[in-house]
């Protein structure tokens, strides 16, 4: 008996430690993540403009967002940002890292170039959109003109702002690429020799063996980049709405965050933007739930076959 009450005391103090460890986790979730998502809940019941106290007003904010065309605007800019988006960084990405795994001593430098964009703030990303897209004299358009090509006005045809967005948006693929890198340097080499062995060549490698195995390192990179392009602002807002000149302020251009963002601290409607903030909230959670959803039987997890 006294073997197992030391063994019991000595649990309690594992977990005491373990809770110790995790607090200030816990503590920032709870102060800068539960609470805040609480009460935006509460505002988006209130008619609140940050001046005066909050008023009660019920559903009446989500009724508004169904009736508001600026929302369905907003939603179908998003939605398809997100759709061009994702699948081109996913592809890009993992070309990249293909690439890089297949470099040697030299990916160490490769890897950091890739990455060092990432580290741009994202207001000047905005600011290069407008140099690089310009219709009339952009550097892109410029070099589609050495070979006769008649660029397209990037920055103000609505055809068109969404896909030079969606290009811009490649500036930040490095994250990504490290992360895939990472999970092709874990495969088993001798997964390819042996289908070396049998005669498969780099194409079905790659199909059957290397995507495959990276699956779950795809996975989370497919949700994140879900998730933030859901959540895009800061490149848009800067290159179309941040001026104030309004040649730049196309409706092709309106994203869901930088319409509630125009609610919240333009129109200072702070009940209407949290309730926007809660519809938001709500659809990111659906659509990766879907994608956790359809990703089961699909996605490799190491641990599952220990």
């Amino acid at each position: 008996m006294g073997g197992v009450g030391r063994v019991s005391t000595a649990r309690a103090s594992e977990t005491r430690a373990a809770w110790l460890f995790i607090s200030p986790w816990v503590l920032g979730f709870l102060v800068f993540t539960l609470y805040p998502l609480i009460y935006t809940g509460y505002l988006s019941l209130t008619d609140y403009d940050v001046i005066n106290d909050p008023s009660f007003v019920g559903l009446d904010n989500y009724h508004q967002l169904v009736q508001d065309p600026k929302v369905r605007l907003a939603l179908t800019n998003t939605f398809i940002f997100a759709v061009l988006s994702v699948p081109t960084q996913l592809v890009l990405s993992f070309l990249l890292a293909l690439l890089l795994n297949r470099a040697g001593r030299a990916s160490g430098f490769f890897r950091t170039a890739f990455f060092l964009p990432k580290m741009t703030p994202a207001v000047a990303i905005g600011v290069l959109l407008l140099l690089l897209f310009n219709g009339q004299n952009g550097l892109v358009n410029t070099f589609l003109g050495w070979f006769g090509i008649n660029g397209p006005a990037w920055t103000t045809d609505p055809n068109w702002i969404k896909p030079g967005l969606v290009m811009m948006s490649l500036w930040t693929v490095g994250a990504s690429v490290v992360i895939l890198l990472a999970a092709l340097r874990s495969v088993p080499q001798e997964l390819y020799d042996a289908s070396r062995i049998d005669g498969a060549g780099f194409w079905r490698q790659t199909r059957h063996i290397t995507i495959p195995m990276v699956s779950s390192a795809i996975f989370f990179i497919v949700i994140i980049d879900t998730i933030a392009a859901f959540q895009s602002f800061t490149e848009a807002y800067t290159a179309y709405f941040g001026s104030g000149n309004s040649t730049y302020s196309n409706d092709a251009a309106l994203f869901y965050a930088i319409y509630l963002f125009q609610q919240a601290f333009r129109f200072l409607h702070m009940g209407y933007a949290s309730a926007m903030s809660m519809l938001l909230f709500v659809i990111i959670m659906a659509v990766t739930a879907i994608q956790i959803r359809v990703s089961r039987g699909s996605v490799y997890y190491e641990s599952e076959q220990a």
